[in-house]
């Protein structure tokens, strides 16, 4: 069979400040070709060339991967300040709308750092637009100095909800991750479940309520050695199944926790 299509969103950026271009982070392709097992495509972030109905069809799941821009306030009923940073508004119309639709068709769905915002967005969240402001919050953001792989560094526990998708993913109820976002949720939608949580209580991990299919998203940087994080890997070995169980047909009711 087929290697399964899975979408990766991405970003608007200008190169030497005149050209616009899509993109997004080469480990992200690595992470769905090497171990989820898929041929990455790489989706525009311009709603008029990257229709959701077409992407739908094309796909067999979405990797919605961290991005500079944060999802614009209007989008959650919040008002734009200086403290909520850049936007990439194209970005928000294609991702946004894609997400809700293929949540609802069962279509596997996984958010990862800025795209775990999108998903929570997408599902009746709101966001804080600087974690590090709150009191008895810690610095979520990338240290600004170091190598790479001192960016990327295992740096906080995650503590999820036992019994949980999560739980039954790691087999494990605290698991270690790498934190480097600004922004975090502030009210859960409704179908937004929180099931992972950083030492100071920031929401790390989530899974939309009752979605038939794969709907997740985590705070950190999973794609970041995905092949050989402990976390990472069936993470996206999970997230692999469900887009060749899409690709074959099946259509699953639900996502089973532990």
């Amino acid at each position: 069979m087929a290697r399964p299509v899975i979408g990766i969103m991405a970003s608007r950026n200008l190169v030497d400040d005149q050209y616009l271009v899509d993109m997004a982070g080469r480990q992200n392709a690595a992470a769905l070709a090497e171990v989820a097992g898929g041929l990455p495509l790489l989706i525009p972030a311009e709603p008029g060339v990257a229709r959701t109905e077409d992407l739908l069809a094309a796909c067999s799941g979405f990797l919605f991967p961290g991005g500079r821009a944060n999802v614009h306030p209007d989008e959650y009923g919040h008002t734009e300040t200086e403290a909520h940073g850049t936007f990439d508004r194209g970005r928000d119309a294609v991702a946004l709308s894609l997400i809700r639709a293929a949540v609802e068709r069962g279509q596997p769905v996984l958010g990862v750092c800025r795209g775990f915002q999108e998903v929570a967005v997408a599902f009746g969240s709101t966001l804080h637009p600087e974690i590090r402001d709150l009191p008895g919050r810690m610095n979520h953001r990338m240290p600004p100095d170091g190598s790479l792989e001192e960016k990327f560094a295992l740096r906080h526990d995650v503590t999820l909800v036992e019994g949980g998708v999560f739980h039954a993913l790691f087999g494990s109820t605290v698991v270690r991750t790498n934190t480097l976002h600004g922004q975090g949720i502030m009210e859960p939608g409704a179908r937004v479940i929180v099931e992972g949580t950083a030492p100071d209580g920031t929401p790390e991990a989530i899974r939309i309520d009752r979605a038939p299919g794969f709907a997740l998203g985590v705070q950190w940087h999973a794609e970041w050695n995905a092949d050989g994080d402990a976390v990472s890997r069936p993470l996206f070995e999970a997230f692999g199944e469900a887009a060749r169980a899409w690709a074959r047909g099946e259509r699953p009711k639900t996502l089973r926790s532990a």
